[in-house]
This record gives C-alpha cells, sequence and structure tokens, in this order.
C-alpha cells in the first residue's frame, strides 16, 4: 500500500470498535458524522496518518492525537476535509445577492457603510473570489460601500492555498477567457493566480461552525454563504451550527444554503426569504422570544 504521498506505509490493522471511537473524537472536534459506510474513507487516511507520524498502532496514534502532539489534531482534519470547488459555482445566489439582498442591505445604510459578507466554509478560496468578482462586474454601486468579504475554513491547508491564489483549469471552467484574462496572471505551469488587489482584498481565517468560541469571533455579517457543508453533519451538528450562524449575521440579514440543503428542516430561528433567482434564509429584524 501507498501514502497519499506515494510513499509505502506499514500496515496497521484497525478494529471496528476502534473506528468507532475515532469517529466520535472527529465528530466532537468537527460536527463531521461518518457512517460505516465510509469506512474504507476512514481507514485509508487513518492509516496514512498513522504512517506519517510513524505510530506503532492505532492506539498509539489515537494517544498521540488526543494529546495533540505536534499539532496532529490540525494535520488529521486536514485529510479527512473535501476541498472540491470551482468559481461561479450555484451562480444563481449570486445573481441574488447582487439584484435582490444588497439592494435591500444598502437600502438601510449610507453611502460609505460597511457590508460584510462571509464564505464559510471558503475551502481553497474559489467562493469568496467568485463573490468578489461578481461584485465587481455586477453590482453598480460596489465603489459607494465599503465591502469586506472573509473566507473562512477549519482546513489551514486549504487555508493557505486560498491566500495563494493559483488554480487549474477545472477551477475556472465557468469563467470566460475575458475574466480570466482580467482578473488573473498565467503561471509557467498553466495554472492562473488572481490578481494581487484581489487576493489582499479578502482576509482569510480558521473557524470550526460547530465551535461556540470560534464563531463568537465572527459577528454583523450581511451576508453569510455556507453552502454543501451542512449534508456533512447529523442532525445535533447541524442546529448548533445553525445557531452559531444565526448569532453571526446581523438582524436582517441574509445565509445561502447549498442547493439540497434547507435551513427550514434545520432550525426554526431564519424566516424562508423567497427571490426571483434564490431561496435563501434570514435572520428576522427583530428577536422573537
Amino acid at each position: 500500500m501507498e501514502d497519499s504521498n506515494g510513499g509505502a506505509s506499514h500496515a496497521v490493522h484497525i478494529s471496528p470498535e476502534e473506528v468507532q471511537r475515532f469517529c466520535e473524537f472527529l465528530y466532537r472536534r468537527t460536527g463531521i458524522s461518518f457512517t460505516e459506510g465510509k469506512r474504507y474513507f476512514i481507514d485509508r487516511r487513518l492509516e496514512d496518518r498513522i504512517a506519517a507520524t510513524m505510530s506503532p498502532s492505532f492506539q498509539a496514534y489515537f494517544s498521540l492525537l488526543r494529546a495533540d502532539a505536534d499539532h496532529e489534531i490540525e494535520h488529521l482534519i486536514n485529510s479527512f476535509t473535501v476541498n472540491e470547488t470551482y468559481f461561479y459555482r450555484e451562480d444563481h445566489q449570486l445573481r441574488c445577492m447582487t439584484s435582490s439582498l444588497l439592494e435591500v442591505i444598502a437600502s438601510q445604510k449610507k453611502p460609505g457603510g460597511t457590508v460584510r459578507i462571509w464564505s464559510i466554509p471558503c475551502s481553497t478560496g474559489e467562493e469568496p473570489y467568485s463573490i468578489a468578482l461578481w461584485l465587481m462586474e455586477n453590482w453598480p454601486q460596489v465603489d459607494s460601500y465599503n465591502v469586506e468579504i472573509v473566507g473562512s475554513d477549519i482546513d489551514t491547508r486549504a487555508l493557505r492555498a486560498a491566500a495563494e491564489g493559483i488554480y487549474g483549469d477545472r477551477a475556472l471552467m465557468r469563467l470566460s477567457r475575458d475574466l480570466i484574462g482580467r482578473y488573473f496572471r498565467p503561471m509557467a505551469d498553466g495554472s492562473h493566480q488572481i490578481d494581487e488587489g484581489l487576493r489582499n482584498s479578502i482576509e482569510f481565517t480558521r473557524a470550526n461552525l460547530i465551535d461556540a468560541k470560534d464563531m463568537a469571533l465572527y459577528r454583523d455579517f450581511d451576508i453569510i454563504f455556507c453552502r454543501n457543508v451542512l449534508i456533512y453533519f447529523d442532525d445535533v451538528s447541524r442546529r448548533q451550527a445553525a445557531e452559531n450562524l444565526y448569532d453571526c449575521l446581523r438582524p436582517g440579514g441574509y445565509i445561502c444554503l447549498g442547493h439540497s440543503e434547507s435551513m427550514s428542516r434545520i432550525s426554526p430561528l431564519f424566516r424562508v426569504a423567497r427571490f426571483p433567482d434564490a431561496i435563501v434564509y434570514q435572520r428576522p429584524e427583530a428577536d422573537h422570544g
């Protein structure tokens, strides 16, 4: 067997009971719930981390993990997160942002006021950069307000890639040649790096959706994009994440979920907001109870 870097890794037997202990640990840390159907995925990544730390057994690795020696929890979480995305994904929500949401938000602010937008999880940066590009191309009032865009993720490796802003053809497949030519510079290996000004305009930070202390650092967002992550959580973690996100929105702010996710089935805190381009969810202007 080979590890994720192409080298040989030693085989370590992991019992069903040990897998369950590990999944419970990962769940408490991230809210991500893995079932027996993901056993191969779990085993492969666990074996890679056991080999990388040169642990002689699962028990030895698990002890190291719980002690967080050499920041192993961070390395483990990075290996278990999925960062599959591309520019202008689910662009109907981007259209909704500029045609409907920002019209409401801007009407409540003075020119020069701050509009805050959060992408969580932001993965390797395609979503927050898409938001910035879309605003520049499609919102005539973009220069009339101080727009702050924050991208956050639990995966520190993905955040480093986001800050670097280098992408291959697949990530850029939804962008026109004109957009790529104006906002990206070609690299020697055929990839493209996004404009330095755009890279500097977005703040990238680490955040854990189910960690109340982490989430308490983020407040007063007008729009939150939290797409295609809650499907990996169980009901308890989804509710916790929803409550944390609710606190991060200003009253009247909006949250956009993935196309297969419904806040109505997760939490009663939000109201459904229907617009021509998309259905989103809103923190009510006035909290009741």
